[in-house]
């Protein structure tokens, strides 16, 4: 699965609507703020994750890419 900083920030944005937030509004942080804050999340995940395999002949520790 890739990530996708900017629907990930629409899916932010929708789960706090849906959950009555209004991260859009006029005097809110705006979809700028949540695009950087994905961005952010992507970012960390995919210079940090790892996905151990753990039997086989490909076991071992492998970094996400």
């Amino acid at each position: 699965m890739a990530l996708n900083p900017e629907q990930l920030a629409k899916d932010i944005e929708s789960a706090m609507q849906a959950r009555g937030f209004q991260p859009l509004a006029d005097k809110a942080a705006g979809h700028a703020w949540w695009l950087a804050f994905a961005e952010g999340i992507v970012n960390h995940i995919t210079q940090n994750a790892e996905v151990p395999v753990k039997g086989g002949s490909s076991a071992g520790t492998y970094k996400v890419t």
